[in-house]
């Protein structure tokens, strides 16, 4: 007889649980994701999202995944890490270092509160980047928050699965401690999606405004990502902000015919 048995009893908080997807970028090894599915499994996860793994599928995921097969069964896979988040509300960047530009930042026990209580209103995603190197610049980008994991003096590097298993214990309970939902919105916050399409937009007006240039345009761009994202702006708002882009570049344009 096994001495594990499955649970009859659904978990708890799995609704909100549901809404949270972990995105791995860029893993090198696949005994890292089959050993993050099952880290995923045992708390309630189930929604892993790989951008271009290395190996997958692989034998060795399979046989780290250890009971949570269908996790992995179910992953999806992308090319860009744009296009696994384009329907998320909100995503949390893990970082063992600091940055220059300052991001909201908290611990994993805060983060995941906050996490349980905006997944009852829209999707969000976790970020963890490459075992070697983590997340780029350009990645934290896309991220609204970043969380560290407090270590000891000693040493301070987590395995990938390890930091995956830390934040998943800890959505768990704070899924199971009942997070009150964040207050709500007049308006559906803006989507990945919409956002990186309005930040594409105001880089091209403002390099062609002549406000943008080298070699300081990707450090004000990422600043100024830093001042919406503070505001939290809706996806009508970032319509709104985006027309107001359209009806500068039609302006100009019609000037620089006279």
């Amino acid at each position: 007889m096994s001495e594990y048995r499955e649970k009859p009893a659904p978990l708890h908080g799995a609704e909100s649980l549901a809404q949270i997807r972990v995105v791995l970028v860029e893993p090198s090894h696949p005994g890292n994701i089959g050993s993050t599915a099952r880290a995923m499994k045992v708390m309630g996860l189930t929604r892993l999202v790989l951008v271009r793994p290395r190996f997958f599928p692989h034998p060795e995921a399979d046989a780290l995944a250890s009971g949570a097969e269908d996790v992995l069964q179910r992953a999806e896979v992308h090319d860009d890490l744009a296009s696994a988040l384009a329907d998320c509300a909100r995503v949390y960047g893990t970082t063992a270092r600091d940055r220059h530009i300052q991001w909201p930042q908290s611990d994993a026990r805060s983060a995941a509160q906050e996490m349980i209580a905006a997944a009852a209103q829209a999707p969000v995603a976790i970020l963890f980047g490459r075992e070697s190197s983590g997340l780029s610049n350009s990645e934290l980008d896309l991220c609204q928050h970043l969380i560290q994991i407090p270590t000891g003096d000693l040493y301070h590097s987590l395995n990938l699965a390890q930091a995956v298993q830390i934040l998943s214990y800890e959505l768990q309970m704070a899924s199971n401690a009942g997070v009150a939902p964040l207050p709500e919105l007049p308006e559906r916050g803006a989507l990945v999606a919409e956002r990186e399409g309005f930040y594409a937009q105001l880089r091209d007006v403002l390099l062609a405004s002549g406000f943008l240039q080298a070699p300081r345009e990707e450090h004000m761009m990422r600043r100024l990502r830093r001042l919406f994202d503070r505001a939290q702006p809706s996806g009508n708002e970032i319509d709104i902000l985006r027309g107001i882009l359209t009806e500068i570049t039609r302006w100009a344009s019609k000037g620089e015919g006279r």
